[in-house]
């Protein structure tokens, strides 16, 4: 069963205890922030010299530990880590900008967030800091335009993480991260002994200990391993509502709780080539038309504005389809029948894509209700299984005349609408930013 985190950061007036939940972690973020030093521009700004290194080593225990446990939570199936939301990397401004954070934080003594918690506390340098940053994201906000391209461009990667840098087992990152996190704990405490002249005597004897039980949770993560795609599929659920017609009264509404494979069985998520058309002129929702064919059979034909993403590369896109999709996209598969389809389906939603749908009767469907007119495509005979059941006299893509229907040929189109929007999670902040 998956943790119900929808429920618990759903901010609505039906649900206020919502906010005093962000007020508890706000105030224990900023508690630990000003109780580990960080309201201090003095120690944060010591790190730089090698004399002070509480904030590495505080931060780094952070991350390891919040690593952790969401990857352990992830391996027992409690969370879904593919819901989290993972920041784009942007290769070439995040490298800029690193930079100019850094020299900012060797000058001033703060970061964005530590600053905040040293103004709360009355202190006047943090003050003007988060003065200063404000100003600072005002001219950016004025100047973006000139480098806009560049900025959201350059060595972009969309949802990037060490397991598919390095192409290791997420288990096999963590306790990797871990192992570095110690010995980066251990080098920390040699410069400080060096540049700081810090008796390490007076340190806490425990630490040995936090590092054995780091390491154990580490290699538990290692054991769990990370749940299979077959297994996160399984683990599905659709809720839609239907309305039952009632003799006498009004209709009756029920809430149907459907599995994955129990949506297949009952075409709910087979959608008209009518539909699909429609969706493109909706401005409720943003169609994606994946193409899942042969590049070959592609280039033959495909709909205006589908992408080629063959069965096989499938896995590749959905980092891309997981970062910042907008709450409306809706994701369109096909191949010529659905037997490919499908099975790009099926990866989709066990990769937790969500407002996932099928084609109906694919491409050669589309093109026996778009393009029953066209006298230049003569039905193949010789069509097999998940083949396109037309001959065509060129390879013209996206240029035949039922590629692209004309809107106001069919506008008053009739089907049944299969398409329902499902939440998507939010984006949301963290780290020093």
């Amino acid at each position: 069963m998956n943790f119900p985190l929808p429920s618990l950061v759903a901010v609505s007036a039906a649900n206020p205890w919502t906010y005093v939940l962000f007020a508890v972690i706000g105030f224990a973020f900023g508690y630990t922030l000003e109780m580990s030093g960080f309201g201090d521009s003095r120690k944060l700004a010591a790190q730089f010299y090698f004399t002070e290194m509480t904030v590495l080593k505080v931060m780094f225990t952070a991350i390891v530990v919040a690593m952790v446990l969401l990857f352990g939570a992830a391996g027992l199936g409690i969370l879904d880590f593919s819901q989290v939301w993972v920041n784009p990397t942007y290769l070439a401004s995040g490298i800029l900008g690193g930079l100019i954070m850094g020299v900012g934080f060797i000058v001033g003594g703060f970061c964005p967030t530590t600053s905040l918690a040293s103004a709360s506390t009355g202190k006047i340098d943090g003050m003007f800091f988060m003065l200063g940053g404000f100003v600072g994201a005002y001219l950016f906000g004025e100047t973006e335009q000139y480098f806009t391209n560049w900025y959201n461009n350059a060595g972009y990667y969309g949802r990037l993480t060490l397991d598919q840098v390095f192409h290791l087992p997420i288990g096999a990152v963590v306790v990797l991260v871990i192992l570095m996190a110690l010995f980066m704990f251990w080098g920390a405490e040699q410069l400080e002994r060096i540049f700081g002249k810090k008796d390490l005597s007076k340190e806490p004897k425990l630490r040995p200990v936090g590092a054995a039980i780091l390491v154990a949770m580490g290699l538990a993560v290692f054991f769990i391993g990370s749940p299979s795609l077959e297994s996160k599929y399984n683990k599905v659920k659709f809720t839609r509502t239907e309305s039952v017609p009632q003799l006498n009264g009004d209709p009756v509404v029920n809430t149907i709780v459907y599995t994955a494979d129990e949506m297949l069985a009952n075409r709910l998520v087979f959608i008209t080539p009518a539909e699909a058309f429609k969706a493109k002129y909706n401005q409720s929702m943003n169609p994606v038309y994946l193409d899942v064919r042969s590049e070959a059979d592609y280039n033959l034909y495909h709909i205006e504005g589908s992408v080629n993403v063959p069965l096989d590369r499938i896995n590749e896109v959905i980092p891309v389809l997981l970062t910042e999709p907008p709450a409306n996209s809706v994701f369109i598969v096909m191949s010529n029948d659905e037997a490919a389809a499908v099975k790009a389906w099926k990866i989709l939603v066990g990769s937790s894509i969500q407002n996932s749908y099928i084609l109906e009767g694919g491409v050669n469907n589309w093109i026996a209700f778009f393009g029953k007119d066209d006298k230049t495509l003569r039905p193949n005979p010789n069509a097999g299984e998940d083949q396109l059941g037309y001959l065509f006299p060129a390879a013209l893509g996206s240029r035949y005349d039922s590629c692209s229907p004309n809107p106001q040929e069919y506008e008053t189109l009739e089907f049944e609408a299969k398409i329902i929007l499902q939440l998507k999670r939010d984006k949301s902040g963290g780290g020093c930013g």
